[in-house]
């Protein structure tokens, strides 16, 4: 029997049925803040590396022997020598890295805004450790990427300046190249231009960028965005017979896109670009690139998301997606999922109850973290976090373990045992999208009585103002040495509550508002975290927090069968 997949519309959800012999992957194959994936392929392993911007370690890395199961192995940046954040924004930081395999040996290449500029690193595994960066001052630009050619040749591509740096219009970018020596870590002769501004310069083409270089049947294929990483993002493609150039542009540019769609559609990808290409063990095509699944209109909190359609060639030129003009959330795939691993796509259910001798990989700390302020041994089965006067709208490394925000809506709980000792003492359960766009629903005490708080960011409009108290309630039994806190998210909402016992949840605050925490409504270019945070508000203390587990799970109704 074949394998068949048959999508059903049903009361406006996306339903499955599937009879196959092959399984099915779903997307986002890496559902939340994970933007800007490059993608490799050593042997029968592929990596995909994202951007992380402030956040610390740098650059997760995951890995799949398939492309359906995938597992994140690390980070590329995980010592405080690799990568310095003081005082970065949180949309500053590391953008967009491309990771390459050649002869032995995995590159990164990347961005570090505001401070080293663009650099690389290598390792002979994508698990570490990664080499301390090395500096490329010549790559005058953002998003690099490398190029190992078949006849030894290897080069680095970016994105950069106008020519004499003058702007024909708002938005006039180029895509440039040196050759690079991948033995001495650096670029070689002189810079060559491949792209003045996109590919129409009549229609004043916007932002190109994200450039990746594919050599198939003789031909240097050009991948780059353009149109910005907004609601207008594409991809394009350009082909020559010499990877100088020239460059033309395909005639049916661009090759994914989703902004000419129906903006009132039933579950809507958006944003699609930023893209990059493998073949599998079986010689097919895929891309995966960055896409938004908006609630309403433009807003959307889970930030940028790594998606994956298949690809064909056709009359020499590479079509994403063929077949549809929506990305898909379910497509086939020849591999079988494993039950057992962790998820990341789909309405996963993910539990930590602490009891690792180390944090899980997929936890982010806000700036590069130095000071041992988590313990899991200071009691066994909890994570310990002490107080310490950084916040999360300062610039430094607060008492902050995110977790990405994977859906738009489901819930994330934890279990603490706190005793706050005086009203600038703070512990539980964030949601954060920025300095000033965040709730926090905490425990405290006031008036010397504990109390349950919910607390709104300040919002950009009074960065230095202090974040609003929206509710407050007190407990009155003072026997009680746990609390349990849980945020539900509900598309354009967020439900703050609190238990005694779990499953006993009582709600102090409903209906708080999701644009809030949306990328169009906070700016910049991350999605949201949901994070164990502690804080005793710019006073010291010696106080700790205990957490006892945490969990999320996801209710997205285009994923419910």
């Amino acid at each position: 029997m074949k394998s068949l997949l048959k999508l059903l519309v049903i009361n406006g959800l996306l339903c499955c049925s599937l009879q196959l012999t092959a399984q099915s992957f779903t997307n986002p194959i890496l559902a939340g803040f994970y933007p800007d994936p490059s993608i490799c392929r050593a042997g029968d392993d592929f990596y995909i590396v994202n951007s992380s911007f402030s956040y610390y370690p740098g650059l997760p890395i995951f890995h799949s022997k398939d492309l359906l199961n995938w597992q994140q192995v690390g980070y590329a940046m995980n010592r405080p020598e690799q990568l310095n954040l003081d005082g970065a924004g949180v949309s500053r930081g590391l953008f967009a890295p491309a990771i390459s395999y050649h002869k032995g040996t995995y590159y990164i290449v990347c961005t570090l805004i505001d401070k080293l500029g663009n650099f690389v690193i290598t390792a002979k595994d994508p698990a570490g450790p990664w080499s301390n960066p090395v500096a490329l001052p010549q790559v005058n630009g953002i998003d690099p990427s490398l190029f190992f050619d078949d006849n030894g040749k290897s080069y680095i591509l970016f994105n950069s300046i106008p020519p004499g740096n003058i702007s024909l219009h708002d938005g006039h970018r180029t895509i440039r190249m040196f050759e690079f020596d991948a033995q001495k870590l650096k670029v070689v002769g002189e810079e060559k231009l491949l792209i003045n501004g996109g590919t129409d310069m009549a229609k004043k083409p916007v932002w190109i960028e994200g450039p990746h270089i594919i050599k198939k049947d003789g031909w240097y294929y050009l991948l780059c965005a353009e149109g910005g990483t907004g609601y207008n993002h594409s991809e394009v493609v350009f082909r020559s017979k010499s990877v100088e150039g020239p460059f033309i542009s395909f005639a049916n540019n661009p090759i994914l896109t989703q902004r000419h769609l129906d903006p009132r559609r039933n579950n809507p990808i958006t944003t699609t670009g930023h893209a990059d290409l493998v073949e599998d063990k079986d010689g097919k095509w895929w891309a995966v690139f960055l896409g938004c699944r908006p609630y309403e209109g433009d807003y959307y909190n889970t930030g940028r998301e790594t998606f994956m359609t298949p690809l064909e060639w056709k009359d020499g030129w590479p079509l994403i997606n063929p077949g549809y003009e929506e990305v898909q959330y379910v497509y086939p795939i020849n591999a079988i999922l494993n039950k057992n691993a962790e998820r990341f796509s789909g309405n996963y259910y993910f539990r930590d109850d602490f009891t690792a001798t180390e944090l899980n990989t997929r936890y982010s700390f806000l700036r590069t973290k130095r000071d041992n302020w988590y313990s899991l041994h200071d009691k066994p089965g909890s994570l310990a976090v002490k107080l310490r006067p950084e916040t999360c709208s300062g610039e430094g490394n607060p008492s902050f373990v995110g977790f990405r925000q994977p859906y738009q809506q489901g819930y994330a709980a934890t279990a603490l045992n706190f005793k706050a000792t005086a009203e600038n003492e703070k512990a539980g359960l964030l949601i954060f999208q920025s300095e000033y766009h965040y709730y926090y629903l905490c425990q405290s005490v006031s008036n010397g009585k504990m109390v349950v708080q919910l607390y709104k960011g300040p919002g950009n409009e009074n960065k230095t103002g202090k974040p609003e108290l929206v509710a407050e309630q007190t407990i009155t039994n003072r026997k009680i040495k746990k609390l349990l806190f849980k945020i539900e998210a509900d598309r354009d909402k967020y439900h703050f509550y609190y238990a005694v016992k779990k499953e006993n949840w009582i709600l102090i605050k409903g209906g708080m508002d999701g644009k809030f925490l949306s990328t169009k409504g906070a700016g910049g270019f991350v999605g949201c975290m949901y994070a164990l945070y502690a804080t005793s508000g710019n006073s010291p203390s010696s106080n700790t927090a205990f957490f006892h587990w945490f969990e999320s799970k996801g209710n997205d109704a285009v994923y419910r069968k």
